[in-house]
């Protein structure tokens, strides 16, 4: 009938009143019963008789997967990265292979960093690490919540260096939008605008600078809006989004009221205007600029009305 309950009862008669070898001859013929036994050994943590049971059928990588797995009850750092140095080089598929090195690699970084960075904090002497006292440990973190920290403490540093955040880009071939998008929400949560603006600027090979974002602009706004960004800073970003109702959106978002009322102007949407007046404070410098559109636009010198946007939208 195939019910599992009746199976996992008999597995554990079986288990506990016959030999290995034996248990494991006639499980190779019985693939539902095997599947089952597999399934029941991992739940309760039995990785001696399961790696056995590996090793019997001579299923090498989940062998090795079920090794590598160990790593987790390993609570010391040293003991669990030289656990992992055993693992490098065990029958794994080629991108397990690499998973497994990049997860050494990456602790042995952590170690190094962890013990460095508890000394500068201790010293009392780094501005950075003063200002803002690490919350927990880099131990066992992730990658990416490496990549950040290593960007919010050791952003500048040269990248020689094993907490260099462009080290660590290079060393386990993070992505650009990955590093792009860890780097700012890094920067922006220190309230390093210079950081952040570097982060986008780039030049070309006449020495031309511009803004150019792998994560796209508007994702920019949401996080710098996200780390409390000055409202001038936020425009700035908002400009640079090239869809023309997505930055409207944003702008009238996060009420960056020069870029919604500029883009009304170049497109000019009248009926637009008059209806963001009444989003701005009574007698603020917006208003007046507002006022100052739609007067010009009376005396003919200014905004056409507002049944042309769609005209103009078209033909540009």
């Amino acid at each position: 009938m195939h019910d599992g309950n009746v199976i996992t009862a008999v597995l554990i008669f079986l288990k506990r009143t016959l030999s290995k070898e034996i248990l494991f001859r006639e499980l190779e013929v019985r693939q539902v019963a095997l599947r089952h036994l597999i399934h029941f050994l991992k739940e309760i943590g039995d990785q001696k008789l399961l790696l056995d049971l590996f090793r019997f059928l001579d299923r090498t990588e989940e062998l090795a997967l079920s090794h590598y797995r160990e790593h987790l009850n390993i609570q010391d750092p040293e003991k669990r990265k030289e656990f992992l140095k055993t693992c490098v080089g065990l029958p794994f598929s080629a991108e397990d292979s690499a998973h497994i090195q990049d997860h050494y690699t990456l602790l042995e970084r952590q170690i190094i960093i962890e013990a460095n960075d508890r000394h500068l904090e201790s010293a009392g002497q780094t501005e950075v690490f003063r200002k803002h006292p690490r919350k927990a440990s880099i131990l066992n973190m992730p990658l990416v919540t490496t990549l950040f920290y290593s960007c919010f403490y050791h952003y500048t540093e040269a990248e020689g260096t094993f907490s260099s955040p462009v080290n660590l880009k290079k060393t386990f071939k993070i992505p650009d939008k990955q590093y792009v998008l860890t780097a700012l929400a890094a920067r922006a949560k220190l309230r390093a605008w210079h950081d952040v603006d570097a982060l986008f600027t780039t030049k070309n090979w006449l020495g031309y600078t511009k803004k150019r974002a792998p994560i796209g602009f508007h994702r920019v706004v949401e996080i710098l809006h996200k780390n409390n960004a000055p409202v001038q800073i936020l425009q700035d970003y908002v400009n640079l989004v090239e869809d023309v109702d997505t930055k409207l959106n944003l702008a009238t978002k996060f009420k960056c009221h020069d870029v919604v009322i500029d883009t009304c102007r170049d497109l000019k949407d009248r009926q637009q205007l008059l209806a963001y007046r009444s989003k701005v404070d009574k007698g603020s410098a917006e208003e007046e600029k507002i006022d100052a559109l739609l007067n010009s636009s009376v005396s003919g010198r200014g905004l056409p009305p507002s049944g042309l946007r769609r005209q103009f939208s078209e033909e540009r």
